[in-house]
């Protein structure tokens, strides 16, 4: 699949062929939605907690006596009918993470790749680099690249300080490292730019390598 490749100052640019492996009609897509969904669970923390009547803080006794008050019969203050009683059915700490297997990871990697190249939306750069580790030199190649874009994912294989100083501080931007990438994070952004380097790694992880 061709993508456009910007030169490190993103003023100009050139079409090259990455082996972005290509897709006909749904497939892959339910192993992309399970792989979504899967990422999404596993960063829940389950410490969600209400007390029950065997952990609710107060006193077992009879509030009154059973008849002759006008009132409904009751047990005790702290069941789930009175203020600061129990929570029945109430949320309890669970662990809500799913396994996703390695095949399935690399064929939602791929899918996810193919969409969004397809619809336009991951570019290439030869290489992220500045003059100075200062954010307007950054913030000038974006504006070459795409200005509308509001969030903006940036990948490369290895990372300088100085691109890091200059990238740290726009709101619009989100950095990653080819090696992390994966389908949650194609799918959050606006726009992705991949370096050269960076495309390679996602490419060779894409394709079972490491």
């Amino acid at each position: 699949m061709k993508l456009k490749v910007y030169t490190t100052d993103g003023s100009s640019s050139s079409e090259k062929d990455f082996a972005i492996a290509e897709f006909e009609g749904t497939k892959g897509l339910k192993a992309l939605k399970q792989v979504l969904l899967a990422y999404m669970a596993n960063k829940r923390q389950g410490t969600s907690s209400t007390k029950t009547s065997s952990t609710v803080h107060g006193t077992g006794k009879k509030p009154f006596r059973q008849k002759g008050t006008g009132m409904a019969r009751q047990g005790a203050r702290i069941r789930n009918q009175h203020y600061h009683g129990a929570v029945t059915h109430g949320p309890q700490p669970r662990d809500y993470s799913q396994k996703i297997s390695k095949k399935m990871k690399q064929l939602a990697l791929r899918r996810a790749l193919f969409d969004r190249a397809n619809a336009g939306e991951i570019d290439v750069i030869e290489r992220f680099e500045v003059a100075q580790p200062k954010t307007k030199f950054f913030n000038g190649i974006l504006a070459n690249i795409d200005s509308a874009a509001k969030k903006i994912l940036i990948v490369d294989d290895s990372w300088s300080d100085a691109t890091l100083l200059a990238a740290r501080n726009i709101a619009r931007v989100f950095i990653s490292d080819a090696k992390d990438l994966n389908a949650l994070d194609l799918s959050r952004y606006d726009k992705i730019i991949v370096s050269e380097k960076g495309m390679e790694r996602v490419l060779t992880r894409a394709n079972g390598g490491n």
